[in-house]
């Protein structure tokens, strides 16, 4: 059986086209209905917000000219105090911005006790506080005043209710102005403004004939009006006027019901209507000819995908979301040697090994249980097949999420290599780097010999001296205290150079056989005192003096500490050598510097004050087997140099004004770095 009949294959038959066009008719009547529906709804939804709007504007406008004309007003009163009138001026003045001024209704002058000395009422309407005396209805006025006062600006009284002659009443508002001659408080001017009047103004006719105005309180109650018409409730819009001191409440109510539906949208449904219908034919008879042309290339898209996975040499391997497989191509068939009827449904392959079928279905189980959305799911892993006849074989498996055309996982999909072959190879190339390995061994040998007897000869030299110490000490006829100390510290030394030798001899076997070094994060001082003891006697000997630079705290490195320690010995040694011929002895001074370079490395400097390091010198000085010295093997610096590139560091040096510097640098502990 072929493969490819694993795939599901479309059908092209007319039984889908059967049921695709009830579906389409089905659409077309669901999407006239909704178009219908949805343009009433977004008309009548329009024609509200647009009323609502004007509303709105119309409402600013209006608390807007209230709010100028009461600013107007309020210029106006305070104009008549200008080039401090007489009362009978005042009167006069007063009385002419009454007659043109209908939004006032009575102008006061008071002096500071309040007491009303001139009064003058507004010929454009009946004379106010007829019914109820002035005096009983101040109350407002005064505290009006009294901020006017505190504030030197003029300020508006909470709004009451004066009653009149005609069994009606009006709702006012007072203006109190504080008046001021030579600094000196000269009393108050009091302007009354009816707010019905001010609703009147600041609407104008036009806007009087098509809304109710009113001024209210903040519960709803209604202090003042004005308009032609009553409101309809239903387009309110609420605005505040602020006056200092006072804040009124705007209502605005239109006249105007809701919008009808004739015939605002009439139009717009018919032109709807008929653009959905001419969409909808158009896309039918364009489904009618796409239909037919994806057909023929989805026929041919099958062909050409057909042949192209019968010509892969990698083996494909699709899996549903419960582990079935569900194809193969002829190569995975040919990979394993069954046919892709053996293969198609099963959910334990017969490609499995026996012995690993358990561990295979573990990990089938959480990579099937880890999701299936599809984002990050690829993987790439090693594994072992086993062939028809048992033959087990290496295969490379590359997996990724299989997404089906509606972007909604529906498997696994996997690309499968053989990679036996590859394995022979390095199988191969593996033993023949095992017989050169072997090889090298062979020839390190003789190197190895070499490095222990350079590397053993300082603590072989420090165990010879404190041994003859200890002979002069024992030497001495009579033994005190001190002398049996001294003994004890040169004993003691002579154990530590003894393990120190046993160290080298190992590090430097490990050294030579090229194998991973122990390493342990260790402080720098500690490095430094480890290798002071034997530096310190061969100064001495050369008469040389040891300064330490070290920052504090000290730093922490991750290195071989014996490896280190050797670096640093052949180093200090070479520099005190260096110093021997200098002629003043004070001048041979040894610098050990030890300083952060960088947060991930540590530099080391070893400082002589000798005569420094010829040109000729310099280009052969870490080659191994090369020395300026006939007691030398050439081989220190040459050690010093692969040891600190084996920990990741250099080392180099550089000619000083005096002297030579030759530094290096070793790993920074990190806080990841366990302590030793």
């Amino acid at each position: 059986m072929s493969a490819m009949t694993a795939l599901p294959r479309p059908d092209l038959t007319e039984a889908p086209r059967r049921r695709r066009r009830p579906a389409l008719w089905a659409l077309l009547v669901a999407l006239l209905v909704v178009a219908q529906s949805l343009l009433v709804w977004l008309t009548i939804r329009y024609e509200n917000t647009r009323a609502q709007d004007q509303v709105e504007a119309v409402a600013a406008a209006v608390a807007a000219n209230i709010k100028q004309t009461v600013v107007r007003r309020q210029q106006d009163v305070q104009a008549l105090l200008w080039n401090d009138p007489t009362l009978a001026q005042w009167r006069d003045g007063a009385a002419t911005l009454l007659r043109e001024r209908r939004e006032l209704a009575r102008l006061e002058r008071r002096d500071d006790a309040h007491t009303i000395v001139a009064l003058v009422d507004s010929p454009l309407g009946g004379p106010l506080f007829t019914r109820i005396a002035r005096r009983e209805l101040d109350i407002e006025t005064e505290l009006a005043c009294g901020t006017a006062a505190r504030l030197s600006a003029p300020a508006y009284s909470r709004s009451f209710f004066v009653p009149m002659a005609d069994g009606l009443g009006l709702e006012v508002v007072d203006l109190c102005v504080a008046v001021q001659r030579q600094g000196r408080s000269d009393g108050f001017v009091v302007a009354t403004f009816p707010l019905g009047r001010l609703l009147e103004q600041g609407a104008g006719d036009d806007i009087a004939r098509r809304h109710e105005l009113s001024f209210v309180e903040a519960d709803g109650t209604r202090l003042a009006r004005a308009g032609l018409t009553r409101g309809a409730g239903i387009y309110v819009a609420e605005r505040l006027v602020d006056l200092p001191g006072q804040t009124l409440q705007l209502r605005l109510d239109s006249a105007s019901g809701s919008p009808g539906l004739i015939p605002n949208i009439a139009v717009a449904l018919v032109l709807g209507l008929s653009l959905a219908l001419g969409v909808v034919v158009l896309l039918l008879a364009r489904d009618v000819r796409r239909r037919a042309i994806a057909e023929g290339a989805l026929a041919e898209a099958l062909g050409f995908r057909k042949a192209m996975e019968d010509s892969l040499v990698t083996g494909l391997r699709a899996r549903d979301l419960h582990g079935r497989i569900t194809y193969v191509n002829p190569a995975f068939c040919q990979m394993v040697g069954l046919s892709a009827a053996d293969l198609v449904g099963a959910t334990t392959p017969p490609y499995w090994p026996p012995e690993l079928a358990a561990e295979y279905a573990g990990r089938r189980a959480r990579r099937l249980s880890a999701g299936s959305d599809g984002r990050d799911g690829r993987e790439g892993f090693e594994t072992t097949f086993m062939r028809r006849n048992g033959e087990r074989f290496p295969v490379l498996i590359f997996e990724a999420p299989l997404v089906d055309g509606v972007g909604k996982q529906s498997g696994w999909m996997s690309a499968v290599l053989d990679i036996s072959a590859q394995r022979r190879v390095e199988e191969l190339s593996r033993q023949q780097q095992e017989r050169l390995q072997a090889t090298a061994r062979l020839a390190t040998v003789g190197e190895m010999a070499s490095l222990l007897s350079h590397e053993l000869n300082q603590p072989l030299a420090a165990i010879a001296s404190y041994a003859a110490g200890t002979q002069n000490l024992l030497a001495a006829e009579a033994l005190d205290a001190e002398t049996l100390g001294m003994l004890r510290q040169a004993a003691q030394r002579i154990a530590e150079q003894a393990e120190r030798a046993g160290r080298v001899i190992k590090s430097v076997h490990a050294f030579v056989r090229r194998r991973e070094q122990s390493r342990e994060a260790v402080r720098a001082d500690v490095l430094l005192d480890a290798v002071l003891p034997l530096v310190r006697l061969q100064a001495r000997k050369s008469g040389a003096q040891i300064e330490i630079d070290i920052t504090d705290p000290p730093p922490r490195v991750v290195c071989d500490r014996t490896m280190v320690e050797q670096v640093l010995l052949n180093l200090t040694r070479n520099a005190i050598q260096a110093m021997e011929n200098a002629p003043d002895p004070s001048q041979r001074v040894l610098t050990l510097r030890v300083h952060p370079q960088h947060p991930r490395w540590i530099g080391f400097s070893v400082i002589d004050r000798g005569p420094g390091i010829p040109a000729e010198v310099a280009q052969r000085l870490f080659t191994p087997f090369f020395t300026t010295r006939s007691e030398g093997m050439g081989l220190g610096l040459s050690l010093c140099r692969t040891v600190i590139e084996q920990h990741g560091g250099a080392l180099d040096f550089q000619n000083l004004a005096v002297g030579t510097e030759f530094r290096f640098t070793l790993p920074a502990e990190s806080p990841r770095t366990p302590n030793p």
